[in-house]
């Protein structure tokens, strides 16, 4: 299986640059770069041979580029087939989506399509964010919220253009959309070669991160129902990223007002909340519900992904999915020493929070 990296992120915010490393660099990778030919900056411009007919170009460091003008799928057929047969000669494939995409259907299309499945193996999506044009850009185009509500992993980069609290304000915002993607601030574009491939983001074991962080704001906000901006103005955030753990009768609202003030001015329409709970699930009612749910939701969730405890089972159970697509695994056993728990990270627009976890409630043995 080949493995697949899907870069994605705004106009600007430093793709190609981050593309013309790894299609230059000496890393004695056989990489295939796919570019989408909408891109705002055609790699080929400067690097390559402008040709009107599709075409793969062999670099000289190993490297092969190829722009797409056509269906994603077949491009990869024909890339597939072509290593086969020895005629091109790769173990990689870094797919650049333009700055104006929404990645889903990019990453649909490795579940969809049996062949490419059996080929080609997803291995994490990156979105690039711009530091100092990220909020304008958040707040103007729903595509750039969906870039990063998708991603495994987010780069900020062109931090060097903006001051240490807008850093922080713009990591708390990424946050909150997306708690299981690692957030780490590059130089431009410039990411070491080794953040960026076999981050095994949708692998199915790879354990679930959600930001420390993120979980330890919610457990000491559950005294605020709301947050006041510094005009005084009143911010309903009764429902927006909770972490409910029912075991303690009590359900944590995000809302704290002095400490991050600067949150509410953001709406974002794509949010993330988590599930914890210590009760196992029944595997029946669990699987029914979370099946309605896609059913219903299932356009709204972008990303979801959980590592759960089910009655009369001694092992963990993972589960993660794009939009209606999903897919569980049992992985390793409960350890002696592990306490069992649910935990369950649910990424998508204008969710019913409340619903989803009142429903997962009535799942628990």
């Amino acid at each position: 299986m080949i493995p697949v990296t899907i870069l994605t992120g705004f106009l600007g915010s430093g793709k190609t640059t981050l593309l013309k490393r790894i299609l230059n660099e000496k890393h004695g990778m056989k990489i295939a770069v796919i570019e989408n030919e909408f891109g705002e900056e055609n790699i080929d411009n400067e690097i390559l041979v402008q040709d009107t007919s599709e075409q793969i170009i062999q670099m000289s460091n190993g490297c092969i580029c190829c722009t797409i003008r056509g269906d994603l799928s077949r491009v990869l057929g024909d890339l597939a087939a072509q290593n086969q047969s020895g005629k091109l000669d790769f173990d990689r494939v870094v797919i650049e989506t333009t700055g104006l995409a929404n990645p889903g259907p990019v990453a649909q299309t490795f579940f969809m399509d049996d062949q490419i499945a059996s080929e080609f193996l997803l291995d994490a999506i990156i979105t690039l964010v711009d530091a100092k044009h990220a909020n304008h850009q958040l707040d103007e185009h729903e595509v750039v919220q969906r870039q990063v509500g998708f991603a495994d992993r987010l780069f900020i980069t062109k931090a060097d253009l903006v001051d240490e609290q807008h850093l922080t304000d713009l990591r708390h915002r990424l946050l909150h959309m997306n708690p299981k993607a690692a957030i780490k601030v590059v130089n431009f574009g410039d990411a070491d070669i080794k953040e960026i491939f076999d981050l095994r983001g949708f692998n199915l074991n790879s354990k679930l991160e959600i930001d420390p962080d993120f979980l330890a704001e919610d457990e000491h906000a559950h005294s605020h129902a709301h947050a006041h901006d510094e005009h005084g103005h009143t911010h309903d955030h009764g429902h927006d990223h909770a972490n409910c753990d029912h075991d303690h009768g009590h359900c944590d609202h995000e809302g704290h007002d002095h400490a991050h003030h600067h949150h509410a001015h953001h709406d974002d329409k794509i949010k993330s909340f988590v599930y914890r709970n210590d009760r196992p699930f029944d595997p029946n009612k669990l699987e029914d519900f979370l099946g309605g749910i896609l059913q219903i939701y299932g356009e709204r969730l972008l990303r979801y992904k959980g590592v759960l405890y089910m009655k009369g089972v001694d092992r963990k159970v993972v589960f993660q999915g794009v939009h209606q697509m999903m897919g569980s695994d049992l992985a390793a056993k409960w350890q002696p020493v592990e306490k069992k728990t649910n935990k369950m990270v649910f990424i998508g627009i204008e969710l019913p929070q409340d619903l989803i976890t009142d429903g997962l409630d009535a799942c628990l043995a």
